[in-house]
């Protein structure tokens, strides 16, 4: 219990930037270094014994999408040590309802890392259930998105963890309408906002923060907003070729978009709508990026599918260019990948994961190792990455 409070003081320290040197003396010095200390000490990871992982998954009804999802969450440790160790319980601010979803995903993490691997296939029968009944869209046997899948699936399992109450009083302070902040400054406190009400192991692994730039094109105004995100979802270049770079599908994501004034947002200064440029940047960097590889696209009457190939860095994936201008390089590593084979309605889901002894591919009950150079393929859909812990910063 102790330590459980102490922990919960450290984070409260860290998301207030420490205590205020205004009021700080030696003894206070004293305490907030020892106290990010034992933080440092409890955020360490915790032993767990671990099997191999290269386990399958049934199909229990068209799931194939749901299976290549969950193999690729299974390897993303900072996630499954904490499922494993059954941390949540201890993070939820409230235990009146029990976490039915985050259970029932443990206990598939559980089958897939069963040191003794009494399985061979873990069925995720009740998973799926728990899944369907928090989220009755995806009732039925038709076949699901799984880029959707895997948004919906944070969604709730944050909810169910979330450390933040679930109604909370209205906050009645506002910042004063003419206060000026610096960009960073401004970023800060729209993200400690964010925190407030969101706050969960899955917004410490794969929350980012979007920073939206309008330019307006009559008076030179720039005003700025900033929105969270659990992936980015990258158009692929319309040309000719048969492959395209992800530097290319991130470029094109972060190029000037230029907005008549039908489309435009009101100018703050010029109070109506004007022709503006708006852009897309990073300000804050997810420990794990998930990239959607926007495959499919809509038109009037149908939904088409692009095969082109798009090239992936295995490693040093650096999205310090589309950052904020100082930040330097920031370099993710590749650990998994999901894939879609096949056409709209009538496709296949697969993934390759990482381990200390390579890459394994995942088909539903089948697990087999494959070389690196097989990665790279015109069905990769969802790519997930690491930030290189070298360069982890705050």
């Amino acid at each position: 219990m102790t330590e459980n409070s102490c922990e919960a003081l450290c984070r409260s320290l860290v998301a207030n930037n420490g205590l205020q040197s205004e009021s700080t003396d030696i003894s206070q010095s004293v305490l907030y270094t020892s106290l990010m200390g034992l933080l440092l000490v409890a955020d360490k990871k915790t032993e767990i014994p671990l099997g191999s992982g290269q386990v399958g998954l049934r199909n229990v009804g068209n799931t194939c999408f749901l299976n290549a999802v969950v193999q690729c969450l299974s390897h993303t440790h900072g996630l499954r040590d904490y499922c494993l160790t059954k941390s949540y319980l201890q993070d939820r601010h409230s235990s009146k309802q029990e976490p039915v979803l985050m259970n029932a995903f443990t206990q598939v993490l559980s089958g897939l890392w069963d040191v003794e691997g009494r399985d061979a296939v873990v069925n995720p029968s009740r998973f799926y259930s728990a899944f369907k009944e928090a989220v009755p869209y995806f009732s039925g046997y038709s076949q699901q998105d799984a880029q959707e899948f895997l948004r919906f699936l944070l969604d709730r399992l944050h909810t169910e963890i979330n450390r933040r109450p679930t109604k909370r009083p209205p906050n009645n302070t506002q910042e004063p309408k003419h206060k000026i902040f610096r960009l960073a400054e401004q970023a800060t406190v729209m993200w400690k906002k964010n925190l407030e009400r969101d706050d969960s192991r899955i917004v410490d692994l794969f929350s980012g923060q979007l920073r939206s730039s309008l330019h307006c094109s009559i008076c030179s105004h720039y005003s700025n907003t900033f929105d969270v995100f659990c992936d980015l979802s990258l158009p692929l270049p319309k040309r000719g070729g048969d492959r395209v770079s992800l530097k290319e599908c991130l470029d094109l994501f972060s190029q000037e978009e230029k907005l008549d004034e039908e489309n435009a947002p009101m100018c703050e200064r010029c109070c109506r709508r004007t022709e503006s440029t708006k852009r897309l940047t990073i300000q804050r960097f997810p420990k794990v990026l998930v990239i959607h590889l926007n495959r499919f696209t809509m038109s009037r009457y149908s939904i088409s599918k692009s095969t082109v190939r798009v090239s992936f860095p295995i490693t040093n994936l650096d999205l310090g260019p589309y950052g904020p201008v100082d930040c330097g390089p920031v370099l993710y590593n590749l650990y998994a990948v999901c894939y879609h084979s096949g056409m709209v309605n009538m496709g296949h889901y697969t993934a390759c994961c990482r381990d200390e002894d390579g890459w394994w591919y995942y088909n539903d009950s089948s697990v087999q190792q494959v070389p690196e150079t097989q990665l790279q393929s015109g069905q990769a859909y969802v790519l997930f990455y690491q930030l290189d812990s070298s360069i982890m910063r705050k």
